[in-house]
């Protein structure tokens, strides 16, 4: 185990670099400076994570672009026009009817709220595996309003349909984590580090498993949680931080240019 912690932490410093930010969607929100800025576009770039990533920035770039690269004064101040444009966008099964709605929410929320924190605060407690009741809690705030389409349910993942919630934890990884590597924002206080839940996309959930961090056979909430807990074993007041250590393995595997097995 000393010599998997060294090897992965190794990897995190290669990973975790200013370099990282071009290539990855957490791009998008670098764009901006203003907190309100940062959290919709990167809530936006990170319910849209799925495919290539690529395709995901600039799908992102598409839509801020439609928003006037402003998107917190867009949701407080649209047209109807503005918001009919809209309407073109596309990007796999995510299409103008949950944009839409996404921007409903987002217009409702922040005339009343500060930062999208509080959102993910909802019966928040010190308990180190609080994620699971702050994600459910934050899926079903979402969708309280009685025009939320059902479809639209789909591209906001929660525990209690046994979800890893892959994009919303690296949303969270995004606005919680705080390093002075500058990938990462750390502009929340309220959710520690430590209570983070690691995001299990294909690459980390691959690798995980190469290195007999994962044994559970499908990938599921109970997944990420299981894969955190071990890496807790490595560094318990920033676990996550290894998402940077796997998921770059895994590209790196895909590449070819890795003698990992």
């Amino acid at each position: 185990m000393d010599d998997l912690k060294g090897f992965l932490d190794e990897k995190v410093m290669l990973f975790n670099q200013p370099s990282f930010i071009e290539n990855d969607p957490i791009s998008i929100p670098h764009r901006f400076s203003k907190l309100q800025d940062i959290e919709i576009s990167g809530f936006f770039a990170a319910v849209l994570a799925w495919g290539q990533r690529k395709t995901i920035i600039n799908k992102s770039l598409e839509l801020m672009d439609m928003m006037g690269n402003s998107p917190y004064d867009f949701v407080l101040n649209h047209s109807e026009d503005e918001l009919k444009q809209l309407m073109k966008f596309k990007h796999r099964t995510f299409n103008d009817l949950d944009t839409l709605y996404f921007i409903d929410f987002f217009s409702r929320y922040y005339r009343e709220n500060h930062s999208l924190e509080q959102a993910f605060s909802i019966g928040f407690t010190p308990d180190i595996d609080v994620m699971e009741a702050l994600l459910t809690n934050f899926h079903d705030n979402f969708f309280q309003s009685p025009d939320a389409p059902q479809r639209t349910r789909k591209h906001v993942a929660t525990p209690k349909k046994k979800s890893a919630c892959k994009r919303i934890n690296m949303f969270l990884r995004w606005m919680v984590r705080k390093d002075n590597m500058g990938v990462d924002f750390g502009l929340w206080d309220k959710i520690a580090p430590s209570q983070l839940i690691c995001p299990c996309d294909l690459h980390v959930d691959r690798i995980g498993r190469s290195l007999g961090l994962i044994r559970r056979k499908q990938t599921d909430w109970l997944t990420a949680m299981e894969l955190t807990r071990n890496l807790r074993a490595f560094d318990a007041v920033d676990p996550v931080k290894y998402d940077f250590a796997l998921f770059g393995l895994g590209v790196l595997q895909n590449e070819e240019k890795t003698g990992l097995k």
